[in-house]
């Protein structure tokens, strides 16, 4: 699958929202539309502030703000950053990552062919790559070359999917221009610190994914099959220690279906258990930082500073003596 849906704007409007800005309006409709306006204004300035750089990752997050914009000119367009940063110097596999989504989906011609062939050059051992590559052949029927795209993710050094890199450019690039007034609201304590994290970590949840569940159900129906059974068990352990939860969870489950030994069944499910701990209490801690400036900054710090969307997960928790060990009474299906 290529990615999730660009948050509406209607949850980045819930950051700039609060108890104090509920005071005498007009009405709750213009005072909605007033807010959005101004937002959408925000992110334009943002793009054109950042627009002239000529550093890859600056436009990586300038096209990251103008993707979800309308009627932006041509030389402020998601398609012209994204292709500039591409062209400068410096430019690397996250940058054609990004361009996996410059294309017509209703035209059929997605993900971009052109960068997804340079990735598969510039990063022929990250098997978010292959795996990638895996839900295109599967979707066009070439299974046995989807069967080729496993035995290359499963030898990979590493699994990127870039997140923390469109993190970091979405990161670095809000916080050149502090939200106007209109949009933080005159009484607000934040500082524009909410409406900053919710737009980079709303925006970010839009990028592209490899075929993940392809690549569940290609490995789970062949379980039979001993050589592609190995490989899936070896791109699992990989996956483990992957970039994202995602990535980690679909690494877990690969080892609690497909291990032989139950021991390793067990440890897998014990794992994976400690993984939905850590998401849902990162995502508590995110909550948290919409009514708390300094939570709200330092978050936007640890995505500045780079690295995972994973390891910023763990960084949190541990700067906020948050465990990542899930409790002995606790259980997903009890999470609220």
């Amino acid at each position: 699958m290529l990615g999730r849906q660009l948050i509406p704007l209607a949850l980045l409007l819930a950051a700039a929202s609060g108890p104090a800005l509920a005071a005498k309006t007009p009405s709750p409709d213009a005072q909605q539309n007033a807010r959005r306006q101004a937002l959408l204004q925000y992110q334009k300035d943002l793009v054109s502030v950042a627009a002239p750089q000529a550093d890859p990752i600056p436009l990586m997050g300038a096209a990251l703000l103008a993707r979800p914009l309308k009627d932006q000119p041509d030389f402020n367009s998601y398609h012209t950053l994204i292709d500039r940063a591409a062209a400068a110097e410096g430019a690397g596999p996250e940058i054609s990552w990004v361009r996996l989504s410059d294309c017509d989906s209703k035209a059929g011609d997605c993900p971009n062919a052109d960068a997804a062939t340079k990735l598969v050059q510039q990063a022929p051992d990250n098997a978010a790559v292959w795996m990638l590559k895996l839900g295109q052949d599967i979707r066009d029927g070439k299974n046995d070359d989807a069967r080729q795209d496993i035995a290359k993710a499963a030898s990979a050094k590493v699994y990127d999917d870039y997140a923390g890199a469109t993190l970091k450019a979405l990161s670095t690039t809000v916080t050149t221009l502090p939200p106007p007034a209109n949009v933080v609201g005159p009484l607000s304590g934040m500082n524009g610190a909410d409406v900053q994290l919710t737009l980079v970590f709303g925006l970010a949840e839009g990028q592209p994914q490899p075929a993940l569940q392809a690549t569940s159900r290609l490995c789970e129906d062949n379980a039979d099959k001993a050589d592609i059974k190995a490989d899936c068990l070896k791109l699992g352990k990989l996956l483990e220690w992957g970039s994202s939860p995602l990535a980690r969870s679909l690494g877990l489950h690969l080892r609690e279906v497909l291990a032989d030994d139950d021991s390793q069944k067990e440890d897998a499910k014990r794992a994976r258990r400690n993984l939905v701990w850590q998401v849902q209490s990162f995502s508590e801690l995110s909550v948290r930082a919409k009514g708390d400036m300094a939570i709200a900054q330092h978050l936007l710090k640890l995505a500045r500073s780079g690295g995972t969307q994973m390891s910023l997960v763990l960084t949190a928790l541990h700067d906020y003596n948050m465990p990542v060990d899930a409790p002995s009474d606790w259980e997903p299906s009890k999470a609220g």
